[in-house]
């Protein structure tokens, strides 16, 4: 391994002080090129084998769009407040290393979602998302109506605070708090959430991750926005139309085993646990 890539929101003092206190005994392996994600937003050309990222799952997502096509194997560093993305601790980061120096790892590939959104028949931005892609209220308190279309077929049309196309790495996320299912991130598949609909027939659904889905404005009262991996946000109007199908491009997350899915909910969100009852 001749480089890798280490990357972080250098202006916070913890994630400066780790980087460059690791910086020696990476020099000792490979070369290495320190970036800020608080300043830098694409780095497509970067001629590096892995990336480091220390940070929170904000800074995983951040570095995965910011390689845009050119993506590259990622492990993080979790230096945030859950972390469901970073594979490693900070404690574990010199013995997990030297194995992935030594090519003792595997690479996950996991699905990105490819989002347009269009007004009037033209598109006015188009983003890859790794967790999910949300349309929501961005003001005031009234339900907004969304359609939903499946392969140009009609499935439902939804009055709600909002609706949440996830990816299986992103059942975690935005689409658990909504009710949404778990799902092993291996899958190839769509969730499909309705945040606070109307009518309590509206359930979670998923799908295949090989159809093209398509979300319609059908009102808005007050402001509605688009947001993808909330972290790109677009405004919209009624009639805009945003179209979602599985990116070409697939994530690369490097696994050292030290943790797995099943672990993680354990230790994140103590699935399985049993009731504190407490004591009389």
């Amino acid at each position: 391994m001749k480089k890798i890539l280490v990357l972080g929101d250098l202006s916070r003092k913890k994630i400066y002080d780790s980087i460059y206190g690791l910086k020696p005994w990476l020099e000792k392996y490979v070369g290495i090129e320190i970036i800020d994600l608080s300043k830098e937003k694409k780095f497509e050309r970067v001629g590096a084998e892995i990336a480091i990222v220390f940070g929170g799952d904000g800074a995983i997502l951040s570095t995965c769009r910011a390689l845009g096509r050119n993506q590259i194997p990622i492990i993080g560093v979790h230096m945030g407040r859950f972390g469901f993305l970073a594979e490693l601790m900070e404690k574990d980061v010199f013995v997990s290393l030297e194995k992935i120096f030594m090519g003792d790892y595997l690479i996950r590939k996991r699905m990105l979602l490819l989002c347009h959104v269009e007004r009037s028949g033209k598109i006015l931005n188009e983003s890859t998302g790794i967790n999910d892609a949300v349309i929501s209220r961005s003001s005031l308190s009234r339900l907004i109506s969304i359609k939903l279309n499946i392969n140009g077929e009609c499935v439902a049309t939804y009055r709600a605070d909002g609706l949440i196309v996830s990816t299986p790495l992103g059942s975690t996320a935005h689409s658990l708090s909504a009710g949404g299912p778990l799902l092993t991130p291996d899958l190839n598949a769509f969730i499909i959430v309705p945040i606070c609909p109307h009518t309590l027939t509206n359930r979670p659904l998923v799908v295949s991750g090989n159809v093209k889905i398509e979300m319609e404005l059908l009102s808005q009262l007050g402001g509605t926005g688009f947001t993808v991996d909330g972290q790109v946000f677009t405004e919209l109007e009624v009639g805009d139309k945003i179209k979602i199908e599985r990116s070409a491009i697939e994530v690369q997350m490097i696994d050292t085993g030290t943790r797995t899915f099943y672990g993680v909910l354990r230790e994140k969100l103590n699935w399985g646990g049993h009731p504190n009852y407490g004591r009389n």
